[in-house]
């Protein structure tokens, strides 16, 4: 008996939580008390779309005490069966409300569904935001390099964030026209006397145009001067020359040697020729003998010639110390 009673309390009080579950009666009478009108069917209908019904009502209470008119429960559902961030949402609607900034429901929700944090754009349009540029490395018309660093304050363009450019964009924009503004100048001395040039300059060619944010100013924070790049690329281009003037030298020497070897050998071509000649002497006097068109006189002649020849070579050739000196006595 006792057991039967346990079973059948055990079921009652399943069956309540059931029912609170899918009907929320006590959310119900939050949001009657905040003066939001809503049904318990459609707060049962929520549950069965699987939409939470306490974050619907709680939003629509906000709503609701900060005077928003456009809030409805069909939007915030249909926003979050998006995929949306409908408390995100909300936050921003009532602080844009607050700040005077004219942003509308469906603003709202585009921009949380491009994937930006809308509750913090709208803070940004209240709150500029300030952004550190990394060091931009520009040269200037004399030849110096100099590393530039500037802060950038920024403000969100609400109109703009849905399709806009984000913080990157700024950057690199802010980086070009740093370099391009250093690099016309004369001289790296007008830059670092008068910083707030490149400022001027970099603000009137309106690099917030189709970003998310609309630039307040541009700061230069910080200047440093780096290399002399004129005399670097000064000194590349000398020892440029200088390898160039060496590699045409090598290709002459090379040129040379081997005109030298090409010499070399049509003489010892020549030499080769001479003692082949040579050798073929001594032959054709063999048959001059025996054809008797040289006697032995002719011979002896051509004899004393040669001698008297060798002779006046070796007078004509110069003396070595060891030849000038003699034989020890």
């Amino acid at each position: 008996m006792e057991f039967t009673i346990l079973m059948i309390m055990a079921a009652v009080l399943f069956i309540i939580i059931i029912f609170f579950y899918y009907v929320p009666f006590f959310l119900w009478i939050n949001a009657l008390s905040a003066g939001v009108h809503i049904s318990l069917v459609q707060l049962f209908l929520m549950r069965l779309r699987r939409v939470p019904p306490r974050i619907v009502v709680y939003a629509m209470i906000e709503a609701h005490k900060a005077g928003l008119k456009d809030v409805t429960r069909d939007n915030l559902e249909a926003h979050f069966l998006a995929g949306g961030h409908v408390e995100e949402v909300v936050h921003a609607l009532v602080s844009a409300s607050k700040a005077n900034i004219d942003l509308s429901f469906q603003m709202a929700t585009a921009i949380d569904l491009a994937g930006r944090d809308v509750l913090q754009a709208v803070q940004m349009s209240v709150n500029p935001k300030v952004i550190d540029t990394p060091p931009v490395t520009a040269v200037a018309i004399d030849g110096i390099q100099l590393i530039a660093k500037a802060r950038v304050t920024v403000r969100a363009n609400i109109k703009q964030l849905v399709g806009g450019a984000g913080e990157e964009t700024i950057l690199a924009r802010v980086g070009e026209g740093i370099v391009s503004s250093i690099g016309s100048a004369a001289s790296h001395k007008s830059v670092l006397e008068n910083p707030d040039s490149i400022s001027k300059l970099v603000l009137k060619k309106g690099l917030d145009a189709g970003t998310a944010f609309e630039i307040l100013s541009i700061d230069i924070a910080d200047i440093d001067i780096g290399k002399n790049i004129g005399a670097v690329l000064q000194i590349d281009q000398a020892q440029a020359d200088k390898n160039i003037a060496q590699a045409r030298a090598e290709e002459r020497r090379a040129m040379a040697i081997a005109l030298e070897q090409e010499m070399k050998a049509k003489a010892q071509e020549a030499r080769a020729k001479v003692i082949e000649a040579e050798a073929e002497i001594p032959m054709a006097m063999a048959e001059a003998f025996r054809s008797g068109n040289m006697g032995i006189m002719d011979y002896y002649r051509m004899k004393n010639i040669q001698s008297d020849t060798d002779m006046r070579d070796s007078i004509s050739k110069p003396q070595t110390d060891s030849q000038k000196i003699g034989p020890k006595k």
